[in-house]
C-alpha cells in the first residue's frame, strides 16, 4: 500500500513540499518522498524503538537535515505540529483505538494530500485481528489493533473537504489518498 500512495503522490507532483508522517517508523515512505522532490518532513512517532535506524536510513540516503523525527501521541499533541502539504499515515489508524480523533487531527493538519491506509473492513480481516488481540493480550501488553469503519474513515475526511482521488487494495490492506478541494 505505501508504494501505491507515494506513486500516486509522486505522479499529482511533490516536488518542494512538505510532509507530516504519523507513526512513520524509519520513514521509508518519507525517504521514497525525498527521491522526487520533496523539501522537508516531519515524523511523529509514538516508539522511541526506531530511531536508531531512522537515523542511520536517512544518514545513509543524505537526508538527515530534512528530517525532524518527534515522539509522541500525534492527536494529543495536535497542536505542537504545523500543517503540512502531505500528511502520511501508513497502517497506522489500526493502531489507534480512537480513529475519529486521529482523523479529524491529520485532516486539521492536511495542507493538500492526506495518504493513509488501514485493514480492509471483511469479516476474514476482522477475525485475524480479533484473534491477534487475543494473543496481545494473553502476553499481558495493552496494545490493541482495531478495523475501524471504512465509510467513518471516509466521511470524517470528506466532510472537512477532502476528496478521494486514488484508493487500493490487497487482502488486508486499503489505501485511500485525499485532496483538499478548496
Amino acid at each position: 500500500m505505501a508504494s501505491s500512495m507515494v506513486d500516486f503522490l509522486v505522479s499529482r507532483g511533490v516536488e518542494g513540499a512538505d510532509v507530516l508522517e504519523v507513526g512513520g517508523g524509519v520513514g521509508a515512505i518519507q525517504v521514497e518522498l525525498f527521491k522526487s522532490g520533496v523539501a522537508k518532513s516531519v515524523n511523529v512517532e509514538l516508539s522511541a524503538g526506531y530511531e536508531d535506524a531512522a537515523r542511520s536510513l536517512a544518514k545513509a540516503e543524505g537526508v538527515e537535515d530534512r528530517v525532524t523525527r518527534r515522539l509522541g501521541d500525534f492527536v494529543e499533541d495536535r497542536d505542537d505540529y504545523e500543517p503540512a502539504d502531505i500528511v502520511v499515515m501508513n497502517r497506522v489508524v489500526c493502531c489507534y483505538p480512537w480513529m475519529e480523533k486521529m482523523i479529524d487531527a491529520a485532516v486539521a493538519k492536511t495542507g493538500t494530500y492526506l495518504a493513509l491506509s488501514f485493514p480492509r473492513e471483511r469479516w476474514l480481516v476482522k477475525s485475524g485481528f480479533a484473534l491477534g488481540n487475543v494473543f496481545i493480550a494473553a502476553s499481558r501488553c495493552d496494545f490493541r489493533a482495531f478495523v475501524h469503519p471504512v465509510a467513518e474513515i471516509e466521511a470524517i475526511a470528506t466532510n472537512a473537504g477532502l476528496v478521494v482521488r486514488h484508493t487500493d487494495t490487497d487482502f488486508i490492506w486499503q489505501a485511500l489518498v485525499l485532496e483538499r478541494v478548496t
